[in-house]
């Protein structure tokens, strides 16, 4: 064939075809790699590992034994941490970022990058964050959160009626026992603060209530509603909403797994249709020219 000026540039551009599909299939492999059990399962045991590591480095008598080797090991997790982070960036492109459990990865990995030396030592206790990255990994820690995300509508509309709840006690208190306990009551905000105690149960009897009745006697009648509304009405919406957020992602997850497995079954059940169409059809050619007579 001659060499024309067309065929040269034609060469080329069936080279960069070949080399552009070969890098496609080598991303494609490694995306799978990396989102595949046993790597899920390397990165969880590093996570966790990093985490006992890194709880080490809290002590002093630890520190003075293996602090170097404990150090060593704390560059060697971040390095994996930046491997795989390469790894899954070439995997998957841009569409890495399109993920927010991927965001969230990338945030906690950045933050570990940051100097931590000078005015930045600070950021060496941020390398606990990095225990944080289970929630993206673990998918029963995933569901919870997400639970808890789409429980947060709910859950601003229970906070808003204790906030309203909190504020008619506070200035109650503070015009009935601002003047005799100010240290308690002096204030609205002191008030808040002393509410938010007797709801925690905590030294709510002894500490505060009990010495308020030995001056107002009647003072139970408005704590003890107090708590009920608050200790057991209000803070059980918020277990019950959450509660429900958390039925309705399982639901959600369930509906969305129904839906994979009937889309499957039309698949394959299609394929088995076209294979049996085909196979009929090739039955009827052989039928046919069986009944033709022979020469």
């Amino acid at each position: 064939m001659p060499d024309t000026a067309a065929n040269r540039r034609a060469a080329p551009s069936g080279d960069g075809g070949a080399a552009t599909s070969r890098l496609a299939r080598l991303r494609a492999r490694v995306g799978a790699m990396m989102e595949s059990r046993r790597a899920t399962q390397i990165i969880t045991g590093v996570i966790v590992f990093n985490a006992v590591t890194l709880g080490l480095e809290t002590s002093d008598a630890v520190m003075r034994e293996i602090g170097g080797l404990l150090h060593v090991l704390d560059e060697a997790v971040l390095v994996a941490f930046v491997i795989e982070l390469l790894l899954k960036l070439f995997g998957f492109g841009h569409r890495y970022f399109k993920n927010g459990w991927n965001l969230f990865d990338f945030t906690i990995i950045v933050i570990s990058l940051m100097p931590a030396s000078g005015e930045l030592s600070v950021l060496r206790s941020l390398r606990i964050v990095r225990v944080l990255r289970l929630v993206a990994i673990v998918p029963a820690m995933r569901k919870v959160v997400q639970a808890l995300m789409a429980a947060i509508p709910g859950v601003s509309s229970v906070a808003a009626l204790l906030l309203l709840v909190y504020y008619v006690f506070s200035v109650m208190v503070t015009k009935l026992y601002g003047d005799a306990f100010p240290q308690w009551f002096g204030t609205v905000g002191n008030s808040m603060y002393s509410l938010f105690q007797i709801m925690t149960l905590e030294s709510w009897s002894m500490g505060i209530v009990r010495p308020v009745m030995e001056k107002f006697p009647n003072a139970w009648a408005v704590f003890v509603p107090f708590i009920l509304l608050t200790t057991f009405a209000v803070l059980n919406l918020f277990i019950a909403v959450v509660v429900n957020a958390m039925q309705e992602q399982s639901a959600a997850d369930a509906e969305l797994v129904a839906g994979e497995v009937h889309e499957a079954t039309e698949h394959e059940t299609a394929v088995l249709t076209d294979r049996l169409d085909r196979l009929q059809s090739q039955m009827e050619e052989i039928k046919t020219l069986l009944q033709q007579p022979r020469a």
